[in-house]
């Protein structure tokens, strides 16, 4: 493994400072704010090449590795979690289950268009009342003819308002039964879909999640991903790739917060001299700098793993659970040291500390890695 950045990742890098001074940090706060979900920023964002990051260049795609996704989302996320956290569902979920098990076909229709930011993808999974507990789901699709009959709801959906393609987890079996269920790609056009209610949310504001209904909704058999009651086993490996998402994604928030941090204490002045002088504040950078480094590890090594098609379950858990919980423990320190200032809106690592707690729960909660951490080393 080489610890330095490659020149693509540079480059990647230096782009997304200068388009996140232009185009993501005049207008954040607002967005937070007001929850205003910027849909046009992700157009621009796939003008960069960094909606289809990991598609092939065949399929319209950057044709890039796993090495430059995290650069990407963790770049995004020093600046605003919620836009990180909306790139990085666009290309792993739902974009990366078609290019991962969608046939021929399926991918030349898709994925040119989701890579361009033309469609916005969402991945629905999540139900009001099967969070981790996925295979008791209650969203059903039911074999008509050639057509399937989709009924049900999903919630909690990245983009479940604004997403124009949705790839929806649907019970196709007994309740249960892993091997009962299957996945679908349908259009939000379809008038079988709607979209109910937009969550309103502690942190990560700008990015949408909302409510998706199926109500009688039609597709044909061409819809189906893969196999009958593939949909689970899918979904599972869907969500390797998606914790190394969401520990890049905490670890642009962890970073965020202590840049801002470090530098605060370098200009706030108290009895006589700047607080970084102070042993408390100086410790708690230096921890705050080291945990990050081992997060970083942790990630670029789930990401060579991945990179070179090797199994990575254990070590995304590992990524995930790490840097979920890093980011608010760093966010957390970063108030600290900011003091009365870390809590008002003026300044930035309120939103970082309100940011981070989802990466603890999104796509596998903290507790679900643990899990699956443990099942793996006592296997």
């Amino acid at each position: 493994m080489d610890f330095n950045y490659s020149e693509n990742q540079t480059i990647i890098s230096e782009t997304i400072k200068d388009f996140s001074k232009r185009e993501i940090a005049p207008y954040m706060n607002e967005w937070d704010e007001k929850q205003i979900f910027p849909i046009e920023l992700f157009k621009k964002i796939g003008n960069l090449g960094m909606m289809g990051v990991l598609v092939p260049e065949e399929y319209g795609g950057s044709g890039l590795s796993y090495d430059e996704y995290v650069t990407i989302i963790s770049e995004l996320s020093k600046v605003c979690g919620a836009i990180g956290l909306s790139v990085a569902a666009h290309n792993s979920l739902c974009t990366g289950h078609i290019l991962k098990f969608g046939n021929e076909d399926q991918k030349k229709k898709y994925l040119p268009k989701l890579a361009s930011a033309e469609y916005l993808g969402a991945w629905a999974l999540t139900e009001p009342v099967t969070g981790s507990d996925a295979m008791r789901m209650n969203t059903t699709a039911r074999k008509e003819g050639d057509n399937w009959v989709i009924n049900g709801a999903k919630n909690f959906i990245t983009h479940g308002s604004s997403g124009d393609v949705i790839v929806v987890v649907a019970r196709t079996g007994e309740l249960g039964d892993s091997r009962g269920i299957s996945a679908f790609i349908v259009d939000s056009s379809n008038p079988g879909v709607s979209s109910g209610k937009k969550e309103n949310k502690l942190g990560m504001r700008a990015s949408e999640t909302a409510e998706v209904i199926f109500s009688n909704c039609v597709v044909s058999n061409d819809a189906l991903i893969g196999k009958v009651g593939d949909g689970f086993i899918q979904s599972m490996k869907i969500l390797d790739g998606g914790r190394i998402s969401i520990a890049a994604l905490s670890l642009g928030i962890a970073k965020g917060a202590y840049n801002a941090a470090l530098k605060y204490s370098k200009e706030r002045v108290q009895f006589g001299k700047t607080i970084s002088n102070f042993q408390a504040i100086s410790f708690t950078l230096a921890d705050m700098a080291t945990e990050i480094n081992a997060a970083e590890l942790l990630i670029y090594k789930s990401a060579y793993l991945i990179n070179n098609n090797k199994p990575v379950t254990i070590e995304s858990a590992m990524a995930k659970y790490f840097s979920s919980e890093l980011a608010v423990k760093i966010s957390s320190e970063a108030v600290q040291i900011f003091g009365g200032y870390g809590f008002v809106k003026d300044f930035p690592v309120e939103k970082y500390y309100r940011d981070s707690k989802l990466c603890t729960i999104g796509e596998g909660t903290s507790q679900i890695q643990k899990l699956v951490i443990s099942k793996n080393i006592l296997s």
